[in-house]
C-alpha cells in the first residue's frame, strides 16, 4: 500500500503529515518548552492536597470514635434516645442534646431560607450593580463577625424583645403545645433566630452568586415570550440556580449545627426536651464547651466526646444527603433537557 506523500500548503510554512506520523510536540503559549516534570509535580500536589481532607475527615472520625469507646461500652445505642444527663451518678444520655440541636437548626432555618433567597434575588435580579455590589459587601462582613459578638447581641437585645412579645403571645396561644409555658427569654426560639441571623449571610452570598452565573439567554428567551419579570424570575431563574441554591442551604444548615459560643449565651443550657419553643435547652456543642473541662472522670469525658461523635455523624449524614439531593436535581434537569 503506497504512502500518501506529505502536501505543503502553498499559503504556510507547515507541512500536512501523513496519516499515523509523528507530530512534533505543540509549542507552550508562554514561550517555554513544556516540562513533563512540572505537569507531573501539579498532578501529585494537587492530589495531595484533595487527599489530605479525606484524611482529615478519617482522622477526626477515628480518635472520636477511639476516645468515646468506654462511653459505647457503657451506654450501646441507648445513649442516642436516652434522657439522663447526671455527671454525679454517671448516667448519659445524648437525646436532650439531640433535640436542641435539630430543633433550633430547624428554626433557624424556617426563617433564613426565605429571608436569604429573597435578599438574594433582589441583589441579583433587581437592584442595579451599583447597589447591589456594596450591599452585597457588607452582608458578606456578617460572616467573619465572631459568634460571641452574636451572642452578646441575643443576651442583651434579643431576650428582652422574646420575653417582652413572648408573653402577650403564650397568654393567648398557650393552648398550643409549641407556644406554651412560661417565657423567660432564653430558650429555643431565641437561639433559633440567633442562628437565622447567622446563617443568612451565607445563604444571601452563595445564592447571588449562583443566580448571577444563570445565562442572559435564558432570561431573555422567557421575556421575548411575553413572561414578566416576576415569571421570569420563578420558573426559570431559580429552576435553572436550584442545585447551587440547595447547596448555600445545606451549608448554613452545617454552620447552624455546628454553632456553639452564640448558642450557649442564649439557649438556657437546660438538658430536658420541653415542646415548647420559649422553653430552655441545650445543644450539643453547647454541651461539650461548657462541661468538658469540668468533667472529672474518664466515663464523664468519653461521653462528653460520644456527644461530639453523634454530631460529626450528623453533619457527615446531612452533606451526604445533600449532595444526594443536588446530584438528582441535575439528573432530573439534564434529562428533561
Amino acid at each position: 500500500m503506497l504512502q500518501r506523500p506529505a502536501v505543503r500548503d502553498a499559503g504556510t510554512r507547515s507541512t500536512v503529515s501523513p496519516r499515523g506520523a509523528q507530530r512534533a510536540p505543540r509549542p507552550s503559549p508562554y514561550g517555554r518548552r513544556p516540562s513533563r516534570f512540572a505537569d507531573v509535580t501539579f498532578r501529585g500536589a494537587a492530589f495531595t492536597f484533595a487527599l489530605s481532607v479525606f484524611v482529615i475527615t478519617a482522622t477526626i472520625g477515628v480518635e472520636l470514635w477511639t476516645q468515646s469507646a468506654q462511653a459505647r461500652a457503657a451506654f450501646g445505642w441507648s445513649f442516642l434516645w436516652t434522657s439522663v444527663w447526671d455527671p454525679v451518678e454517671l448516667h448519659f444520655g445524648a437525646l436532650p442534646f439531640i433535640y436542641g440541636t435539630l430543633v433550633t437548626s430547624l428554626i433557624a432555618l424556617a426563617i433564613a431560607v426565605p429571608f436569604g433567597i429573597g435578599a438574594a434575588v433582589c441583589l441579583a435580579e433587581l437592584l442595579p450593580p451599583s447597589i447591589a455590589d456594596p450591599a452585597t459587601f457588607l452582608i458578606e462582613l456578617l460572616v467573619a463577625v465572631p459568634s460571641v459578638v452574636y451572642g452578646l447581641v441575643g443576651v442583651f437585645v434579643l431576650v428582652p424583645i422574646v420575653r417582652t412579645l413572648g408573653g402577650p403571645v403564650s397568654d393567648v396561644l398557650g393552648w398550643i403545645p409549641l407556644l406554651a409555658g412560661p417565657v423567660y427569654g432564653i430558650g429555643l426560639l431565641t437561639a433559633g433566630i440567633l442562628l437565622s441571623v447567622m446563617i443568612v449571610p451565607f445563604i444571601v452570598a452563595i445564592s447571588r452568586e449562583v443566580l448571577l452565573a444563570v445565562p442572559q439567554s435564558q432570561r431573555d428567551a422567557s421575556l421575548a415570550l411575553g413572561a414578566t419579570r416576576w415569571e421570569t424570575v420563578w420558573h426559570v431563574v431559580l429552576p435553572y440556580a436550584r442545585s447551587g441554591i440547595v447547596g448555600s442551604i445545606i451549608l448554613a444548615l452545617a454552620r447552624a449545627l455546628g454553632e456553639t459560643m452564640a448558642v450557649t449565651m442564649v439557649i438556657g443550657n437546660r438538658p430536658q426536651i420541653v415542646a415548647s419553643l420559649f422553653a430552655p435547652a441545650y445543644s450539643m456543642a453547647a454541651v461539650i464547651a461548657n462541661e468538658f473541662a469540668e468533667a472529672t472522670s474518664k466515663l464523664y469525658v468519653s461521653a462528653l466526646i460520644e456527644v461530639a461523635l453523634v454530631l460529626f455523624g450528623i453533619t457527615i449524614v446531612v452533606n451526604a444527603l445533600a449532595r444526594l439531593m443536588i446530584a438528582g436535581m441535575r439528573t432530573g434537569r439534564s434529562a428533561m433537557a
